[in-house]
């Protein structure tokens, strides 16, 4: 647990707290006698926390951003698989407790349970310190390169290009994975975009539409050149 304290820069007061972040119910139901407790009251604790420390960040960043753009923009800086990833950096499956047969099924490497863990660790955090070192560790860990990411996706590409496509009658639009790499928690997507059969863009991204909105971005900017 020290080690998981030192690389999220956070240090129990409470160490308890953090036990409980890193127990799954199949634990639990296998050592009754223990009398503990899962992290799924915690996980719902902490989806609430990110979910408000996201909103505010966006608020402040982007006045202009109307609140569509906000909540979809919130909900891809959230995602699973971005606290997935968070989950991997932190080595977060190694400090988990598991029962024998969430054990054998790889549930330490599921990226949904090491996803709610992530919230889970989040809210121990603020109950054990409040809200700014859980803040801190929000902004730190799962939103460290939320502004240029935000930069980025603050305009809707992929819509913009389709209504400028649209004003020309009988025209159409298609995108084409290229290219796929990486493991499962770290993927790396290519798309390229086709405007009446001819590329138009190319683009990547750690998701297949976040690699669509680049592509869509690369021909909104070839068009202007």
């Amino acid at each position: 647990m020290e080690q998981l304290e030192e690389r999220i820069e956070y240090h129990f007061k409470d160490p308890s707290l953090l036990k409980t972040a890193l127990t799954h119910s199949s634990y639990v139901n296998e050592h009754p006698a223990e009398h503990a407790e899962c992290y799924e009251r915690m996980e719902f604790l902490g989806d609430s926390i990110l979910g408000m420390v996201t909103a505010q960040l966006l608020y402040r960043w982007k006045p202009a951003l109307p609140e569509g753009k906000m909540t979809r923009i919130r909900a891809e800086l959230v995602c699973e698989e971005s606290l997935h990833r968070v989950a991997a950096d932190l080595r977060l499956g190694q400090y988990m407790r598991l029962g024998k047969g969430e054990e054998r099924s790889n549930g330490r490497e599921r990226p949904s349970i090491l996803a709610d863990m992530v919230e889970a660790v989040i809210a121990a955090v603020f109950l054990d310190g409040g809200m700014e070192p859980a803040a801190k560790l929000i902004h730190q860990r799962v939103l460290e390169h939320a502004e240029d990411y935000i930069r980025s996706r603050g305009r809707d590409s992929k819509t913009e290009l389709q209504e400028l496509v649209q004003k020309q009658p009988g025209s159409s639009i298609r995108y084409e994975l290229t290219g796929e790499s990486g493991p499962d928690h770290n993927k790396h997507f290519s798309y390229a975009v086709y405007v009446n059969g001819v590329l138009a863009g190319e683009g990547e991204g750690r998701t297949k539409k976040e690699a669509e909105q680049a592509a869509a971005g690369s021909a909104l900017q070839n068009r202007n050149q």
